[in-house]
């Protein structure tokens, strides 16, 4: 298989992948089987190699322009990925009551949301900025649909979360959403620590060394 059934093929599986597993009867009954832990360990390790697949699939596709390869458009993951490392590291680190994260160890003070006074979903809005800047770079059609979904998803999540958290969260929400921001452009209060611009730089730097070896493209224009 070739071309754009490869490629069809990845993406159907890649949507199944994330519909399936996380209906309620279907996440209760593999919960059960694999215990929590075992479920999301396997749902990662499966969402990671469904993602590979289509990464390769969208760049063996044939190729059809939609974005003309303009040079200044190469540029565009250099710029905006240190962001994207960035508000994900500030993300994880964390305790979000309103999206992903909550590896921090400090309680969420709603007088002091930090970066989810710009944000309550730093992971998704990262995601977008990926997605965004990398469609631009490759605006081939498979690429395009590529992250154009992931750009689409991350704007349809927020709304879902927000809608979800919201009804679960009842009076709280109020109280705890009212210094924070689906996607504003307020600053962080206060800003993220400078640690997190270290390990965001250190992480970008990586994705820099390895893009070549790994993707197969060097992300250097």
């Amino acid at each position: 298989m070739t071309g754009w059934a490869f490629f069809l093929a990845a993406l159907i599986t890649f949507l199944l992948s994330h519909a399936i597993p996380v209906r309620p009867g279907v996440r209760g009954r593999l919960i059960e089987l694999l215990g929590r832990r075992g479920y999301f360990a396997a749902y990662s390790a499966l969402s990671l190699l469904v993602l590979a697949w289509l990464i390769v699939a969208a760049a063996q596709a044939p190729y059809v322009e939609v974005i003309p390869p303009l040079a200044i458009f190469r540029w565009a993951p250099l710029l905006v990925m240190p962001i994207v490392c960035w508000l994900a590291v500030a993300g994880l680190s964390i305790q979000n009551p309103f999206s992903f994260g909550g590896m921090g160890r400090r309680a969420f003070d709603p007088e002091k949301p930090g970066i989810l006074r710009t944000t309550r979903h730093p992971i998704l809005v990262a995601l977008m900025l990926w997605a965004v800047a990398h469609l631009l770079a490759n605006g081939s059609l498979s690429h395009v649909i590529l992250f154009g979904l992931f750009a689409g998803f991350s704007v349809l999540g927020m709304a879902l979360i927000d809608r979800r958290k919201q009804r679960d969260m009842g009076m709280e929400w109020t109280r705890l959403s009212r210094n924070t921001g689906r996607l504003s452009l307020r600053a962080p209060r206060p800003w993220p620590r400078p640690w997190v611009w270290f390990v965001a730089i250190i992480i970008y730097m990586a994705l820099l060394h390895l893009h070549a070896p790994v993707i197969g493209l060097s992300p250097l224009p």
